[in-house]
């Protein structure tokens, strides 16, 4: 699915090369945040990825009595000391304190602003330090309902059909409506090989879904590269994570080797990462002096970060992107298309155009707030609207089917929704399930009979088990091959490369 700044009153926000319009910010993640970033995703399979320029910092709070000299606040404490006088019982002072920055928070209506009071923060950061395992997908909370962003390449929530937008609307049960992303967080996250239902709802379907998923360990690499044929290099960038401009570098090098003539570049969904990375990445594109992007902190004029006279890509680039790349992959979207002249491939972007900044407090709890915005190099503003594509190239309607759940049993005389989500899948891999209208019938059996012998399973005509994995796979191995962004960015370089 995830955009942290210094706080601007700290002198060293702006340093002075960037304000010379040279790229030369500071940009190194501080201690919390690099928890957050990338690992917090491959730990408990839940991430916030952040773009970040600062080091850790703790605001010092003010005492009570300097407090209550601020006018603003003589509610706040007129409210507590009638609670704490009159209510019946004895209360929680610390969840009263808890609750009220909490509101605090809710009342900015910014799903990316949040506060981990003492006990969370701990948990998260025990969850963070203790291994790379979970689910893998981004989550953040929007409209009082958590929504992913998008889920890791070959992670299982990947693996398991999690797609971007889908409502997770109960955790094993529980429902979690009305949770922040980092609570629904500790209930997602998990060891691997225990498993974690997944109450989701798609897109127009009236009734949810469930979805369980075996924990495991995350993926940590963020670059996977691959020549499509014809001098047409593919590289995938997954995150903005430490190490991922070197991976990349490395990756580079490997394709042209290889005879590298175009290069397709791939964020898709890619939920984004480190600010520094995405920059440094953008700047191989970018001509040097060139602005990358922009960024603009409260009541301050937008500083502009331009490109570097450093190593650049010499070959045709095109960019495939869709709804699951947001915040760093849209900055390095932006930038190759506005200043590189560079075709943009796929469907419109998540729009996420904000930047967060995490402060640790003195008991431990945190605050993470938006504290700026970022711009593109000719300053626009994609927040909630995305970056359009040049090219506009939607994913076939079988790439968008639910996850079928293989331990329900599909077989003649059923009528259902999820048969005829199977009937597609059938479909779109080949085995004629006859009428596409969720009636499990003769013909059906015969598809799944046929689909069972292919995958060296006793035919028995009923969908269920591995024959629902193996029918599942058939279909990521299709989506894969028969990539329609991928084959029309490679079309348009071909294209260049000829002329």
């Amino acid at each position: 699915m995830d955009d942290n700044e210094k706080n601007e009153h700290e002198d060293k926000t702006v340093p002075n090369e960037v304000q010379q319009q040279k790229r030369a910010i500071q940009l190194k993640p501080f201690s919390f945040v690099m928890l957050i970033i990338g690992l917090v995703l491959a730990t408990i399979g839940v991430t916030f990825f952040v773009l970040t320029t600062g080091d850790d910092k703790v605001v010092e709070v003010g005492s009570p009595v300097q407090s209550v000299d601020r006018k603003e606040f003589k509610k706040l404490y007129d409210a507590y000391d009638e609670m704490k006088d009159k209510y019946f019982q004895d209360i929680d002072e610390t969840a009263v304190i808890d609750g009220a920055i909490n509101g605090m928070i809710d009342s900015l209506e910014d799903p990316y602003s949040d506060y981990l009071n003492e006990e969370e923060a701990r948990q998260l950061n025990e969850s963070i330090s203790s291994s790379f395992e979970g689910i893998g997908a981004e989550i953040q909370e929007k409209d009082g309902y958590i929504s992913v962003v998008s889920p890791i390449k070959n992670s299982p929530a990947e693996r398991a059909g999690i797609l971007p937008h889908d409502i997770i609307v109960a955790v094993d049960g529980e429902s979690i409506q009305g949770m922040s992303s980092s609570e629904a967080v500790l209930l997602i996250r998990g060891e691997k090989g225990t498993s974690v239902t997944l109450t989701v709802r798609r897109g127009e379907a009236i009734e949810p879904m469930e979805i369980k998923i075996t924990r495991d360990v995350i993926p940590i690499e963020t670059i996977y590269a691959e020549m499509l044929g014809d001098g047409i290099a593919h590289i995938r960038i997954t995150s903005f994570s430490n190490g991922t401009f070197e991976e990349l570098l490395l990756a580079l090098d490997e394709m042209e080797e290889q005879g590298m003539k175009g290069l397709v570049v791939d964020v898709r969904q890619n939920p984004g990462g480190l600010l520094d990375i995405a920059v440094e990445i953008s700047d191989l594109f970018v001509p040097s002096g060139k602005n990358i992007f922009q960024y603009e902190l409260k009541n301050k004029k937008p500083i502009v970060t331009t490109a570097q006279d450093s190593r650049k890509i010499q070959v045709p680039v095109a960019l495939v992107m869709d709804e699951g790349s947001a915040s760093a992959s849209e900055i390095l979207a932006a930038a190759l298309s506005e200043s590189s002249d560079i075709p943009l491939v796929g469907v419109t972007t998540f729009g996420k155009g904000t930047v967060q900044s995490p402060t640790n407090l003195p008991d431990g709890s945190n605050l993470k707030l938006t504290t700026a915005k970022w711009l593109t190099p000719d300053g626009n503003w994609i927040h909630k609207e995305g970056i359009k594509p040049d090219i506009e190239v939607p994913y076939p309607s079988y790439a968008m089917l639910p996850y079928l759940d293989p331990t329900i049993e599909m077989k003649e005389g059923l009528l259902s929704p999820a048969i005829k989500s199977a009937e597609e899948m059938l479909a779109a891999v080949g085995y004629d399930p006859g009428e596409l209208d969720g009636l499990f019938d003769e013909t059906t059996s015969e598809a799944v009979k046929n689909l069972q012998e292919d995958l060296s399973i006793e035919p028995t005509g009923i969908l269920t088990g591995d024959t629902t994995y193996g029918l599942m796979e058939k279909l990521r191995e299709k989506i894969k091959v028969d990539d329609p962004q991928l084959l029309k960015a490679k079309e348009i370089l071909l294209e260049k490369v000829e002329k």
